[in-house]
């Protein structure tokens, strides 16, 4: 599945989620979405956990 059609499948569940359930709804279901998302990606080692941490303080990376 390309990213555009992934993209497109979330922005309908979305969709459907705030026209069923309201608006404040679909705020937390793309909150827990978002989390979910970096999440994976802590647990798949595309994130380094030490870079995140030193771009969150302001420190500059030297590579």
């Amino acid at each position: 599945m390309t990213s555009a059609k992934f993209g497109v499948l979330v922005g309908g569940a979305l969709a459907v989620v705030w026209a069923a359930f309201g608006f404040w709804v679909f705020v937390g279901v793309a909150a827990a979405m978002l989390v979910g998302y970096f999440v994976a990606r802590l647990v798949s080692g595309d994130i380094d956990v030490a870079r995140l941490t030193d771009a969150l303080r302001g420190r500059r990376s030297s590579s």
